[in-house]
This record gives C-alpha cells, structure tokens and sequence, in this order.
C-alpha cells in the first residue's frame, strides 16, 4: 500500500515538527546556566512564563471547555502539577552540579520507568527481551553518567547528588507519563498548564523568589525558558505525536538528548568522554528495542534442530 501525497505530507510535517520541538529543547541547558540562578528561581519563573504563553495558546485555540475540568481531572492535574515541578527544580540542580549533557543523559532513562511501573501497577507481563532491553539501558547509564570512573570522583559529592537529582528527576517524570495516559479527555496542552499553575502557587512558599535581585540580561534566558521550552516547543511536540507512527516518535524523541550533547560540548567545551558515549548508544538503543519490540534474549535461545 503507497501513501498518499496527503499522508505523506503529513506525516514529514509532523517529523519535522517533533524534531524541531526536540532541538529547541536540547538548548534549554544553556538558559539554565545562563541565568545564573537558583533550581528553584528558575523553575518559579519557568512556571511564569510558560503559563501565561500557553494560556494565550489554549484560549486562542478553544481548549477552556469545561467538560475539561471534572474533579478527578483537576485532582490528577494537580498532583502531576507536584511532581512536574519537582522534576524540574532537580533537573535543573542536577546541570549546576554535573554538566548538560550528563544530567539529561541520566534523566532519558525516564521510558524504562514507564516500563517497570506499569508492569509493578498494572500486571503487565514484561517478558524476557523487554527485561534485558531494561538491564541494557541501565548499564548505560552507569557508563553515561560517568560514575563508573570511581576514582575520579572521589570527593566530588556534589556531582553525585547531581546524578541522583536526575535520576530522582526521571522516575518523578516516569509518574507524570503514567497520570497523563489516565487523563484521555484531557488536552496535553492543558495538563502542562495545570502543572505550571501549581509551581506559581506553591514555589513562592518555598523560596524567597521577591527578594533576589535579577538583572536586565537575566530575564532573556528566564523570559526565553518559559515561552521557548514550556510554550513553544510543547506545543511543537504535542501537535506532532498524532501525526506519526510509533516507531519515527520513538526514533525522533532522541533528537533532544542528542542535541543537549552537542550543545554542551559546543558551548561550554564539556564532551563526554568514550565510556560515556558508549553508554549513551546503549540507553538510546535499548529505547528503541522496548518501543519497538525488538527481540534481544529470544535470539540467544536454544532451538532444537528440526528433524
């Protein structure tokens, strides 16, 4: 069966749009560094900003509908809202303390999690091929994160707690996805924008944000973080998903990770080391094998010869 020029046509539209969305977020690191600031100021402006441009965005497109907004949504909504911000005040911590590319490298393991607690919550049978894709990636991260080069790290608990913040940080990000799949009848659009809302009500509990001072050349990188990286490229992401197949998303939410490394190592000069790279190939492979049901144990098997 051939596609359609139509189809075709949109399904290239939507690759080139989730890539897009991915590359403007792998530079999301370098607004992190640039403002200059704590986890906690710049996930509160964060919130800010990416509340009021998809406000703009929903309200333009009609999303405030209120058959959207039902106890159990606003309940789930919120409780996401925790988790969301929470993830982010240890990501972006975790850059501090690490590097970019370290610390979204860690943080991409979040699919694997997925995996594990809808087997643990819902008794998924993982099998044997999903179990080693699992064990693979997590190998990985072991070599990704560079804790495996124990000596150098001897007294340098700041990189580690930075590593355990992103780690923290993708099993936060793990449950966000599984209430997101329970929440059907509500737009992706508006569930980032309840998760906003939340960390602009409890952050300023939390943190003295009025009595920082933030200088002129700040409030690009805070300004750019919530309308590029929470407005923009959500919506970027969210409009593309249902225009491809499993397989292209699962290939294509790689170009996030892969453009954070690249932009760390372009502008701060910070490459991964081989080990490291290595460890990244395995994580984004075995990715790849639990989206796409690639065996890995069952090859290995032994089958009697036929007679």
């Amino acid at each position: 069966m051939f596609l359609s020029p139509i189809s075709l046509s949109r399904s290239r539209q939507g690759a080139l749009t989730l890539a897009s969305g991915g590359l403007l977020m792998g530079t999301i690191g370098v607004f992190v560094e640039e403002a200059r600031l704590s986890a906690l100021t710049l996930v509160f402006f964060r919130c800010l900003f990416g509340f009021l441009s998809l406000a703009a965005y929903c309200a333009w497109k009609g999303y405030f509908a209120r058959r959207h907004f039902t106890r159990r949504t606003v309940l789930l909504a919120a409780a996401s809202g925790v988790l969301m911000v929470t993830q982010w005040v240890g990501f972006f911590d975790a850059i501090h303390r690490t590097s970019i590319a370290v610390a979204t490298v860690v943080f991409h393991v979040q699919p694997f999690w997925v995996v594990l607690m809808g087997a643990a919550l819902f008794n998924e049978r993982l099998g044997a091929d999903r179990l080693g894709w699992i064990a693979t990636a997590f190998g990985g991260l072991v070599l990704a994160s560079g804790v495996a080069a124990a000596a150098s790290l001897q007294g340098h608990a700041s990189y580690l707690i930075g590593i355990g913040e992103a780690l923290a940080g993708s099993v936060l990000y793990a449950s966000v996805t599984l209430i997101a799949k329970s929440l059907v009848d509500l737009r992706p659009h508006l569930l980032t924008l309840a998760q906003c809302a939340v960390g602009l009500v409890c952050l300023p509990f939390i943190a003295p944000l009025g009595a920082q001072h933030i200088a002129a050349d700040q409030w690009f990188w805070l300004i750019g973080m919530g309308v590029l990286h929470t407005g923009l490229s959500y919506v970027l992401i969210y409009g593309a998903l249902p225009k491809l197949t499993t397989p292209v998303i699962a290939v294509l939410l790689f170009v996030y990770p892969l453009t954070a490394i690249a932009v760390d190592a372009i502008v701060y000069g910070r490459a991964l080391s081989g080990a490291q790279m290595f460890g990244m190939v395995l994580i984004v492979v075995a990715s790849l094998g639990v989206n796409l049901g690639w065996p890995l144990v069952s090859m290995f098997r032994f089958r009697p010869a036929r007679r």
